[in-house]
């Protein structure tokens, strides 16, 4: 997986591509792109990895996402003092948690992601696979972080830094016209 410092690194590059996203949103969809991760607290229970409730699992499914972006859309959207959309922000919410699995699966470790679960326990990785795994643990984590983060600052944060910037420019362009 990518260390939870990269996961919002989708929501935060295409955040300004969005005209209508205010802040808290883009808050919101930045903190629930690592919310998959909290599964790792299913080794604590001695579920094991390739369990469907295990690490990769069912909060890495599209399932999940689409069902926890319908609760926080929801729950955005009533909560919130703007005129966001549910699909707007459900649209938001549900990207932010998708691509959560989808850089995991492009990671060189682990053992696969359940996209499909619980309709299937299947794991899957892309064939192109990048990322550098981060280690599960913080004392693991802090003897391994160097070529980790560099990784993740090469495949996740330079690309989607772009297209923030991309998407700043046209933002830009679009309000000079008019």
């Amino acid at each position: 997986m990518p260390t939870i410092f990269s996961h919002p690194a989708v929501p935060l590059g295409i955040a300004p591509w969005l005209r209508r996203a205010p802040r808290s949103l883009i808050a919101v969809a930045a903190v629930t792109s690592s919310l998959p991760d909290a599964d790792v607290a299913a080794f604590g229970f001695g579920i094991p990895y390739e369990h469907p409730l295990g690490h990769r699992g069912f909060t890495h499914s599209i399932l999940f996402a689409f069902l926890f972006a319908v609760f926080a859309a929801f729950a955005y959207t009533r909560l919130a003092k703007n005129d966001v959309s549910f699909r707007f922000a459900f649209a938001l919410i549900f990207i932010a948690l998708v691509s959560h699995g989808v850089l995991d699966a492009m990671t060189n470790g682990g053992k696969g992601v359940g996209f499909f679960i619980p309709f299937s326990n299947r794991r899957f990785f892309f064939p192109f696979r990048p990322i550098r795994v981060s280690p599960i643990g913080a004392e693991d984590f802090a003897a391994k972080a160097g070529p980790v983060l560099r990784s993740e600052l090469c495949w996740v944060w330079l690309p989607f830094a772009l297209v923030g910037v991309l998407g700043a420019m046209t933002r830009g362009r679009t309000a000079n016209r008019q």
